[in-house]
């Protein structure tokens, strides 16, 4: 018997729908088998945290779930009755008093539609009355790193029972977004079609990038000769690296601007890059450098700090 999803993930009856997204990726981050080999016990608590969060994470599956109308696996359930409400008919007589129990209560159609929704069908035939209904989508998390989320990439997740699917993941996916696999869902009932996969990515940091929309923002550490002397070096992007003039006597916090050297867009395109430079002393005491400093008359005489009084 499945567990009451709100205890799955340990969250009140009453809480928002943000809430519940984030107990399901806390337990998710801590119980994921890729990150616990052979565990049995964190695959099974996993597998049950993925079923609550199918139910919970959806809000109309959520609240049907809250009305009764389906269960804690997202199956179906007739609608019961208010109290009395067969006894009451019963004795008033007519059609709900006769020995055919409650059979006349609804006809084929309403019985049909109280079991299975409005995603059943009906098909007459000579074999009698079959149905069909499209089976339920199952939810997903994915964790990319930054640049596979960038450029695009496959990969694989894995599902709450326990099998894989693979995932292509489109250039420019975003923190939060979600990819829907169709057909890839729960199998559907009389040779109905299958329900959806919905896969939520969570996108990594990365050590040097960070992205802004379509562009990329890069600190780029530059020697003092660099950044006077000016030249050319090398700058990583993640459309690979590319060869960028410092212009001369640049200061640090000057901004380069590389275009098409961003985020690759769905028409293949790709947004800019944006390289901040960042003047960096040698680690180590450098005494011509001191001895420079020393004799330099322009430099003692400069205020880099010049109207930020008071």
């Amino acid at each position: 018997m499945n567990e009451d999803p709100y205890d799955v993930l340990g969250v009140k009856r009453d809480a928002s729908q943000d809430d519940i997204r984030k107990a399901y990726r806390k337990l998710a981050r801590k119980l994921h088998p890729d990150l616990n080999p052979g565990d049995k016990a964190a695959e099974e608590k996993f597998k049950a945290v993925s079923a609550a969060n199918d139910i919970l994470g959806d809000a109309e599956k959520r609240a049907r779930f809250d009305r009764g109308e389906i269960d804690a696996a997202g199956n179906e359930r007739p609608p019961q009755p208010p109290p009395g409400w067969y006894r009451d008919h019963a004795e008033a007589g007519g059609p709900y008093a006769s020995d055919a129990g409650y059979a006349d209560m609804m006809d084929e159609d309403e019985l049909l539609g109280a079991l299975f929704g409005r995603g059943a069908r009906r098909r007459g035939g000579a074999g009698g009355a079959q149905f069909r209904m499209q089976g339920g989508d199952i939810h997903a998390r994915l964790a990319i790193d930054f640049l596979d989320a960038v450029n695009g990439a496959t990969k694989r997740v894995t599902l709450p029972d326990g099998s894989t699917v693979d995932v292509t993941i489109p250039p420019g996916t975003r923190e939060g977004q979600v990819l829907r696999l169709r057909g890839k869902g729960s199998p559907g009932i009389g040779g109905g079609p299958a329900g959806d996969l919905m896969v939520e990515v969570s996108v990594g940091e990365h050590r040097h990038y960070k992205r802004r929309d379509d562009d990329i923002l890069l600190d780029l550490p530059v020697s003092l000769t660099e950044a006077v002397l000016g030249g050319k070096i090398e700058v990583p992007t993640p459309a690979g690296p590319v060869m960028v003039t410092v212009p001369k006597g640049s200061n640090s916090g000057t901004v380069l601007r590389l275009k098409g050297r961003g985020v690759k867009k769905r028409d293949g395109s790709r947004g800019d890059a944006f390289v901040t430079l960042r003047l960096v002393l040698p680690d180590k005491p450098d005494a011509d450098l001191e001895a420079f400093a020393e004799r330099w008359t322009a430099g003692k005489a400069q205020n880099p700090r010049e109207g930020m009084e008071g």
